[in-house]
Formats: structure tokens, C-alpha cells, sequence
């Protein structure tokens, strides 16, 4: 239990902390702490939950990640993927529901850490995840549309296509000022990094524009006509549990827990690349795992780990978890003093922050790089795209898994068809003359999903002790979306960091997908060789 469970907390602390990383820290976690607090609000607004319940989720969740998880500048709070999933459960099984469910997928979280199941949810594939994003970012742009341009629509049907009916037929009762409230809120949010990148612009739009129409009297709905008074408190809130009942909430609470889970190391590896650390995948879970439990006492929503959080995290000098902790106390401060002002912000505000935090999420450059490539990962993507938008997430994730292992089971078989070799001079098979600075990894079988992360940290390694990295590929008989998406970052960063790579031996299957997402361009002319001799020549060369 002990070495599956150790907070990257505990350990900086064990280290030694200096005062110049708690200065760092310090800056890092109030300034997320204000990003956090506009998205806290319109993530709980957009789910269908009242405003306080996302400042709560922030507060609970992001403190109890940041102290138990396994990545030192993981932020932790609600996030938009969520939204999709609560508003469907709250449709289904009420506010009480959600909270046993997300208490339930808190349960399942820890267990998946105890079994050490946190390097297998890295394996999803990369269409499947770009799909069930691009998809949730589309159906969270529809949700926005009815506060974005001020309709009152009294009953909203939940499904895509009907709301999308309602919209067209109320579009008479458009309140423009709601509209200009919304493409100003955009405009704020968007360009505002321009003056600075200090102070996130959602926060200065709620700013500018709150103080606005109160002063101006705009005929607008608020928070307060919407919701009523925002408490400025944390209590707790025990949901009444009926045990015969709880296998009803097994389906959503393994929703919440698989994409929670995803959400969460998905986030976590990206945090590694920017600060080149390693996350405890399954202490993160364990984390992720306790919050989801604890925070629905409180009257909290489902949390996860926050890329965008995170990011803003790292790129302010944050490196340990105690800027996460700063970040919670810091959104604490802000509801307990300033909290009962939020009632104030106008929905369409809200609602202009979502759209694009919508935008942000849709992926659509990696969506139209995916629709370029093979067609069995087009058919992944588009499959559990349009399954997100038009049925359910639930649907989505689980039929874009199964339908992901039977293609890989058929390009294994029809790779096995078209098998050919590189060959080599038998002098050069002997690794032991290598020119100094020159290293070869050599790949064998399927470049894909579940073997690309484990390929590329490999070839990271060994390329960043190196001048030129030769990767042998004679033995791959496909390469995948996620193996081209990773293999794109490791080439990227060892350029950076001055080490050329070289290709040997890429059949032409594989070289047809290389040239389709562009990693020719990226390698440089003349970087892949079709055998490993003209290889060598190459790197004695550079």
C-alpha cells in the first residue's frame, strides 16, 4: 500500500523547501486561485447546480488534491468536461443522485489506484480522447446559446438537435443586450493577455462588465434572478443514501471515474512535459479518488485534475503542491469575503466565458489532423465524436474502447499480410562502432496507443544524451494517431534541444501516415533512410 500510495507533497517537504520556491508558490496559487474563480462559477452555472457548489468543489477538492496527489502542480477543481455529465445526471437522478454517484466514482477511483490501473487509462487512444473532447466542447457552446443571447425559453429540451429547434424558434425574444454583453465578454477573455498574462481576462470581464450594467441598469439576467442569494459558507451536507438503490448509480459513477480518471493523468502528463517531472499515476488516483468522496459532503461536484489550471500554474512559477494549497485557500478567502457579490454577474457573462472555454477544449486542429490519417482512427474519432453530441458520454467512452480494440485486432492481422525487412550490411549490425554522439533505439511491432508512451520516453532518454538518435522501424508494421501525436512531441523536443533524428527502415504503409500528419516536414529533408547503412552515412554526416 505504501509504495502505491506517496504524495508528491510529503516528498517535496522531505527534500527541503526553499524560501525562494515559497515566494514562487505563493504568486503561482493566488493567481490560479482568481483564474479558478470565474470557471468555479460558470462550470457550476453551466451543470445546472447552483454557483457556490463549484466555489465549494474548487475549495474541497483542489485542497485535498493538491495534498494527497501524485503530481507536484496538479490543480484540481470542476472542469468543463464535467458538465455534459452532471447536468445528464442531475436530469436523471437529482441533486442527490449526483452526489451519491460522484461519491460512488470516488469509491471506484481509489480502487482503480489500489490495483494499479493508472498506466492502463494512459492507453486510450488519442482519436477516442480528441472525440469525446471536441465533442463535449460542441455540446457545452450548445448549452450557452439560450443565456448568450438572452432567450427566454421556458422549457429547454436536453437533447442536441431539439435544443438546437428551440433556439431557432426563440430567437424572437433575443435580448440584445445580452448579446453585446457576450461578445464583449469574449473579446475581454481572449485578448486580454495582450495588456498581461498575470491577471486572467474571464476575471477582469466579470469585473468590468458586473460593475457595468449595475451602474447602467442593463435589463439582463443575473446570477441572483437565476439563483437567488449566494451563500458565503462551507457546511456540511450529508445526501440521503438509500443502499437498495445504489446499484441504479453504478453507470454514472463509473462515467464519473473513467473521465475523471483520464481527465486527471491526461493533465498530470502534461504538467510532466512542462516541468520534465514524473507523476505517480496511481497516487493520483488514490487523490482524485478521496476528493470525489469527501467534496459531496460539502455539496460539491464532481473534480478532477484542471489542465488549463495546471498550466496556469506552471507558467507562474509553481513546482510544488503547495501553490495548489495556496490556490484553495486563496478561492476560500474570495467566497467567505467577496462571495455574496457574485450574485450580481450577469448569465450572458457566464456565458461568454464558456464559449470559449469551449473553443479552448474543442481540439479541432488535432480533429482535423486525425480526419487526414488512417481511416480506422477517423472511424474512432467520428464514431465517439458524434456518439458524445448525439447520445451519451457514457455510450461514447465505452463503444469507442471496444471499437478501438477490434481495429486494433484487424491492423494486427493485416499487418501481418504485408510484412517486409530492412536489410542491413552485416558489418553494420554491430552497434559497438558507433561514432561518438550517434544512438539508435530500435522500434519492434505496433507503434500505437499502448506501447507510444512507453516508445517515446524511451527515445527521449536516450536522444537527449545524444547529437543524432537513429530510430530503426523496420519492425513496425503501423503506426496510429497516438503514436504519430507522441512521436510528433519527442522529435519536437529533441530538436529543441539540438539532437537530430533519422528513420530507418519505414515501410511504406507506416512512411504514407508520416507524410499525411506532416512528420517529414518536421524531421527535416532527407531525415528518413530505407535502410539502416544509408542511416549511418546520414548521422556520420550531421
Amino acid at each position: 500500500m505504501a509504495h502505491l500510495f506517496q504524495p508528491k507533497f510529503f516528498s517535496v517537504l522531505k527534500q527541503g523547501y526553499t524560501k525562494q520556491q515559497f515566494t514562487k508558490d505563493l504568486f503561482a496559487g493566488i493567481i490560479v486561485g482568481i483564474v479558478a474563480l470565474p470557471l468555479a462559477i460558470a462550470f457550476a452555472v453551466a451543470s445546472g447546480v447552483s454557483p457556490e457548489k463549484g466555489l465549494v468543489t474548487a475549495v474541497v477538492a483542489g485542497l485535498i488534491i493538491s495534498v494527497l496527489g501524485g503530481s507536484r502542480v496538479q490543480i484540481g477543481g470542476p472542469t468543463g468536461a464535467f458538465i455534459v455529465i452532471v447536468l445528464g445526471i442531475l436530469q436523471t437522478y437529482g441533486f442527490n443522485g449526483l452526489l451519491i454517484s460522484t461519491m460512488m466514482a470516488g469509491v471506484i477511483l481509489i480502487l482503480f489506484g489500489l490495483l494499479r490501473l493508472g498506466s492502463l487509462l494512459k492507453f486510450i487512444p488519442h482519436p477516442l480522447i480528441v472525440g469525446f473532447t471536441s465533442g463535449i466542447a460542441l455540446v457545452i457552446f450548445s448549452t450557452q446559446i439560450k443565456d448568450a443571447l438572452g432567450l427566454t425559453i421556458a422549457e429547454l429540451p436536453s437533447a442536441f438537435i431539439p435544443k438546437w429547434g428551440a433556439y431557432f424558434s426563440g430567437l424572437g425574444s433575443m435580448n440584445y443586450w445580452a448579446l453585446g454583453i457576450t461578445v464583449v465578454t469574449i473579446l475581454i477573455t481572449v485578448f486580454f493577455k495582450k495588456v498581461t498574462s498575470k491577471i486572467p481576462g474571464s476575471f477582469v470581464a466579470i469585473l468590468v462588465i458586473t460593475a457595468l450594467v449595475q451602474v447602467l441598469d442593463v435589463p439582463v439576467t443575473t446570477i441572483e434572478t437565476v439563483f437567488g442569494e449566494i451563500p458565503n459558507k462551507i457546511e456540511l451536507a450529508f445526501p440521503s443514501i438509500e443502499w437498495s438503490q445504489l446499484g441504479a448509480y453504478l453507470a454514472p459513477a463509473l462515467t464519473i471515474a473513467l473521465l475523471g480518471g483520464i481527465e486527471s493523468l491526461l493533465s498530470a502528463v502534461v504538467a510532466d512535459g512542462m516541468i520534465g517531472g514524473n507523476h505517480r499515476s496511481n497516487t493520483e488516483l488514490i487523490a482524485q479518488g478521496v476528493a470525489n468522496v469527501v467534496t459531496p459532503l460539502f455539496g460539491g461536484i464532481p473534480a478532477t485534475g484542471a489542465i488549463a489550471r495546471t498550466a496556469t500554474n506552471v507558467k507562474n512559477g509553481g513546482r510544488t503542491p503547495l501553490a495548489g494549497i495556496i490556490h484553495a485557500i486563496t478561492l476560500l478567502l474570495i467566497m467567505l469575503f467577496v462571495g455574496k457579490w457574485a450574485k450580481l454577474i450577469p448569465m450572458s457573462c457566464l456565458a461568454g466565458i464558456l464559449i470559449v472555454v469551449a473553443y479552448n477544449m474543442s481540439e479541432w486542429r488535432s480533429f482535423i489532423s486525425i480526419l487526414k490519417g488512417s481511416g480506422f482512427d477517423i472511424l474512432v474519432l467520428l464514431v465517439t465524436f458524434f456518439l458524445t453530441v448525439l447520445v451519451d458520454l457514457t455510450y461514447a467512452i465505452q463503444i469507442g474502447v471496444v471499437l478501438s480494440s477490434l481495429l486494433f485486432m484487424k491492423r494486427m492481422a493485416d499487418s501481418g499480410k504485408n510484412a517486409t525487412m530492412e536489410v542491413d550490411s552485416d558489418v553494420l549490425e554491430n552497434y559497438a562502432s558507433l561514432p561518438e554522439g550517434v544512438a539508435i533505439y530500435e522500434i519492434s511491432g505496433p507503434f500505437f496507443f499502448a506501447s507510444a508512451k512507453q516508445y517515446c520516453s524511451i527515445l527521449k532518454s536516450i536522444g537527449s544524451r545524444s547529437r543524432v538518435l537513429i530510430i530503426r522501424m523496420r519492425h513496425v508494421p503501423f503506426i496510429d494517431a497516438t503514436g504519430i501525436h507522441n512521436l510528433k512531441a519527442v522529435v519536437s523536443e529533441l530538436k529543441h534541444g539540438h539532437t537530430r533524428v533519422i528513420l530507418s527502415g519505414v515501410r511504406p504503409e507506416v512512411l504514407k501516415e508520416l507524410e499525411k500528419h506532416e512528420v517529414t516536414g518536421l524531421l527535416g529533408e532527407g531525415m528518413i533512410l530505407p535502410s539502416f547503412d544509408l542511416a549511418m552515412s546520414k548521422a556520420r554526416e550531421l
